[in-house]
This record gives structure tokens, sequence and C-alpha cells, in this order.
């Protein structure tokens, strides 16, 4: 049997419900068409199509014996018809047979090579789900003195692994929040989020202003070969003591501060630029304040939501959604309701890396 960590209990289903009404049909009609073999003149054979059987066989299955044993079967057919229509040419016979025998070898090697390839491409996903724990660590729906939640929503169901990038750390000046989007593909944009999520752990623990954690999380992405790659990125710093939290803004899309039905964007006082790029306007990220009650929600989410678009072509209205969810919720099933009307507000399905991360002080 099996473990549950085997690669292959993970592995796709050979067939949909849909194409599998398909095959039961060809099966049918094949079935009909040996029938009125049957029943007519022994000089007609529709011998030929046993050919796909074989193949039929395969397309339900990762299994190579079953095509194998279905064309067995098939040759075992065709004998019966040759002998029930003596009356056609033996070369007909021939060709059937050794037709139904390359079909049946070809069928099984394709079905061994589709199921390896399967097994391989199940341990690559097994690697990048280790991958992502250890760079997208789970956050514990208690924090300091925070609830917070998270939820990360790769466009393509077989990604694990984007641009997108969050963290949650209790230091000693309060619980420090990071959600960013990493402007670059493939794995250049996987080391960077990993680069800035490690300096970010241990820069949010030693660094007492806020602005200081933005700035070396701005010189790890400039110090990174290239220069076509850099981070949008908010950073939030919530105080134990209930004073006001610390926001900085680094070129990303505001959040969103949820008091009771009312929502407001949280705009910077002055705009900063994305992380790579602070050596271009010089100075420091300045540091908003931002008064943060029990029962607030502030919502930090990445472009991959406000950019999902309906089949008209508008974008998500992340506010006005956001203002029509219960004010009572807490951060858990807020994003799972908020997750849920993103992805039934798009036709397609997402067309970017989406990432939601909400927090609310502890009553």
């Amino acid at each position: 049997m099996a473990s549950e960590d085997d690669p292959r209990r993970r592995l796709p289903p050979a067939a949909s419900p849909r194409w599998g009404k398909l095959v039961v049909c060809a099966y049918l009609l094949i079935a009909l068409a040996l029938l009125g073999d049957i029943l007519t003149a022994p000089d007609v054979t529709f011998s030929p199509l046993l050919a796909a059987v074989p193949v039929l066989a395969g397309t339900g299955t990762r299994r190579a014996w079953v095509p194998l044993v279905a064309g067995f079967a098939a040759l075992a057919g065709v004998a019966v018809l040759a002998l029930l229509n003596n009356q056609v040419d033996s070369v007909v016979h021939a060709t059937s047979a050794a037709a139904v025998a390359a079909v049946t070898v070809s069928s099984a090697a394709s079905v061994a090579l589709v199921a390896d390839r399967e097994r391989r491409l199940a341990r690559l996903r097994s690697v990048a789900e280790a991958a992502q724990q250890a760079l997208l660590r789970p956050v514990e729906p208690r924090v300091g003195g925070l609830e917070v939640a998270v939820r990360y929503a790769p466009a393509m169901a077989e990604a694990r692994i984007g641009g997108d990038l969050y963290a949650v750390v209790d230091s000693p000046f309060g619980v420090r929040v990071l959600l960013g989007d990493v402007r670059g593909k493939g794995l250049g944009a996987v080391e960077t989020a990993a680069d800035v999520m490690g300096v970010f752990r241990e820069a949010a623990v030693f660094e007492s202003d806020l602005s200081a954690v933005a700035g070396r999380l701005d010189a790890v992405v400039a110090r990174r070969p290239g220069d076509e790659e850099f981070v949008t990125a908010v950073l939030v710093s919530v105080p134990a003591d209930g004073s006001p939290a610390g926001l900085v803004n680094c070129g990303h899309p505001p959040p969103l501060l949820r008091t009771g039905h009312l929502v407001s964007e949280v705009d910077p006082p002055a705009w900063s630029p994305p992380l790579a790029l602070l050596g271009l306007t010089g100075g420091r990220y300045p540091v908003q304040r931002l008064p943060l009650d029990p029962g607030d929600v502030l919502l930090l989410y990445t472009d991959g939501v406000s950019e999902a678009r309906d089949a008209s072509g508008r974008f998500y209205p992340v506010a006005e959604r956001l203002s029509a969810m219960p004010p009572a919720e807490s951060p858990e099933p807020l994003l799972d309701r908020l997750l849920g009307d993103v992805r039934a507000y798009t036709v397609n399905g997402l067309t970017d890396d989406a990432a939601m991360l909400a927090l609310t002080r502890a009553g």
C-alpha cells in the first residue's frame, strides 16, 4: 500500500468523467459493429475495428497491463471473426491481427510513459510544497496580541511557489508583518522572495525602527545581480501596548482598514518606491501611524486580488466587496469569504498569484 507521502497517491486522474462517458460510447459502437459482423454474410468482416480496443483501454488507466490485456482479448476476437468470416481473404485477418498487436504495444508503452512522467511531476510537486513551507511558513491564527490569517492562491493550480510573499514575526517591538510581490519571473523571483523574507525575519526582531527594516529589505533586493527585479511591499508593526500601528508602503497597493461596515484605503502620506529602488530617490521610507482598535481589520493584499477581472474586464472592487462582508467576522472566515468572492468574480480564474493577509487586535 502506498503511504500518504507516496507521489503515486497524488497522481491526477487518468480521465475525467466526461471523457469516461465518451469512451463507453466508443465501446458500445465497437460492440454494435462486431454484432453486425456476426449477423452479416461470412464474406464481410469488421475485425480491423478491434485495434481501437487497447487504445480505449489505455485512456482510462495508468497501468500498462490494462491495454495489454485488452489487446490480447482483441486478438482473440480477431481469431473468432476469422473463423466466422471464412470467405474473407486471410490477408485481411492477418492484417487485422498485426494492427491489433502493434496498437496494443504502442498503447501500453504510451500509458507507461505517461505514468512515469506523472510520477516525476508528483515528486517535483512534493519538493515544491516543501520549499513553499520553508519559505512561506504557516501563520498561527494568534500571534502576540493579534488575530492573523493569510490566504495564498496561485494563478495556476499546478504552481506551488510564486512571487508573492508574506511573513509574520512576534518581536520585542510588537508583531511585525510583511506582505509583498516580486516583480520578476521564474526561479529568480523565488530566490528574491527567499532573500527578502530571510532578512525581514532577522531585522524585524533587532530593528526597533520599521523604516530601518524596510531599508534593509531594499538593500538586499538592490544587491541581487541584474536590474530587472524589484519588490512592492507593505510592512506593519503593531505594538503590544495598544498604541497606533506603524506602516510602511513600498510602492504596494494601499491596505484597507475596516471599522464596522466602513472601509477606507490607507494611502501613504507620500509615495515611496518599491524595494531595490530607494537609491533612485534617496532618503528613508516614511513610517505612517495608524490607529488600530480591537475589532478593526487591516487587510493587506497583492495586485492579483485588486486586478482580478470579470467578464467585461472590470477590476475586482476590493474595498466595496470588503465593506459588504459581515463586520463581526474574524480574519480566518473573512479571508475565506473574500477569496471565494474573488474566484466567483473572475470568469476564467485568477491570472496572477493572489495573496491576502488580514489582522486585528484581539478584544
